[in-house]
């Protein structure tokens, strides 16, 4: 008898163990939303959840979206409770701004999922716990619809070009930009015109359109690039790519970064490992670091001691093609190699 007991242990225990790992944690859930997103995260003044500590995995991501109204900021965000279903619609939702942050509440979430269907479950949501499968799917599910929606685009030029745009930049009807009503400043969107299937690449830098029915307002210069200006609005996809700091505005791949200098001293973004000759990175750190030098393609050595301060920058911009060797220290004297490959690129 105590056999049989023994050999039921060794069939049965196995199984839920193993279920039991494939369920996120709320930090995992969110973190792999956030990836998807392709969006930067900034420094944050001030946390917004107590048990989210700065040597934590994922405390400035958590704490900015908390900041940014993607994550409810209340006192604790629970990083490694289960993740629930509700909880994963609404971060998605919010992450993919399919509508003004106001109307992306607990309380929306029924009227979000009859404008995008992608799940299809009547009980309570609150109640299912979120596999890493199951949130891929929601990802890829979602965005597969968004990109075969069809908008109507406008553009705008000489009302407004010289004007202050929402996000403070100056307009210039001769970049390549767009207004949007909800998508994050400097975001990559690849748009298409579906008669001609001309498409172009903008970075949102305004607010708008205004105007009843349309969904995007073109600078004069994008709009010409897929279609006649007489048309005046044409009919078009989005492709949301990333934000321009993420992603390589000549290949539109997503840009990697170096983060860690050490276990607790991490970079707000990092050294990337390919940049474009011309474009300026910006180094800082949560705490002090030092850049010792620089090599240079050509193998010229520059020796510095430039000391950085957790509320400072870095700013380094490459000018020849080939590859950079940064050579960046803590204040014990702890050193480390990050390597950076330039290339030469027309942009956009």
């Amino acid at each position: 008898m105590r056999r049989v007991i023994l050999l039921l242990i060794v069939l049965v225990l196995p199984f839920p163990l193993s279920a039991e790992e494939d369920y996120l944690t709320r930090r995992d859930g969110f973190l792999l939303i956030w990836e998807s997103i392709r969006r930067p995260s900034e420094e944050i003044a001030s946390p917004k959840f107590t048990d989210v500590q700065e040597v934590d995995e994922g405390f400035q991501e958590i704490n900015y979206a908390a900041i940014r109204g993607i994550l409810d900021s209340e006192e604790y965000f629970v990083p490694d409770g289960r993740l629930m279903m509700s909880d994963a619609l609404l971060w998605i939702m919010r992450s993919r701004n399919v509508a003004e942050l106001s109307h992306m509440q607990m309380n929306n979430l029924s009227g979000l999922l009859k404008m995008y269907p992608i799940i299809d479950f009547e009980g309570d949501l609150g109640s299912i716990e979120v596999t890493r499968d199951s949130l891929v799917n929601l990802l890829r599910t979602l965005d597969t619809m968004m990109m075969e929606e069809v908008h109507t685009v406008s553009y705008y030029a000489d009302d407004f070009h010289g004007n202050g745009t929402a996000f403070g930049e100056t307009f210039d009807m001769n970049d390549i930009t767009a207004a949007h009503r909800t998508m994050p400043v400097d975001t990559l969107v690849e748009v298409t015109n579906i008669e001609n299937g001309n498409q172009v690449t903008v970075r949102i830098n305004d607010r708008g359109p205004y105007v009843d029915g349309r969904d995007m307002d073109l600078s004069l210069a994008a709009f010409e690039k897929i279609a006649d200006l007489s048309r005046g609005v044409l009919r078009a996809r989005f492709k949301r790519l990333g934000d321009e700091q993420l992603i390589d505005t000549c290949t539109h791949t997503v840009r990697r970064y170096q983060k860690r200098i050490t276990r607790d001293i991490r970079f707000h973004r990092g050294v990337p490992h390919s940049w474009n000759i011309g474009e300026k990175i910006s180094l800082g750190a949560n705490r002090w670091f030092v850049i010792r030098g620089i090599t240079y393609p050509d193998g010229t050595f520059v020796k510095m001691q430039d000391f950085v301060g957790a509320k400072e920058r870095f700013h380094f911009t490459p000018s020849k093609e080939g590859e950079y060797v940064f050579k960046i220290g803590t204040a014990d004297g702890r050193l480390r190699d990050m390597r950076m490959e330039v290339h030469g690129c027309t942009a956009l």
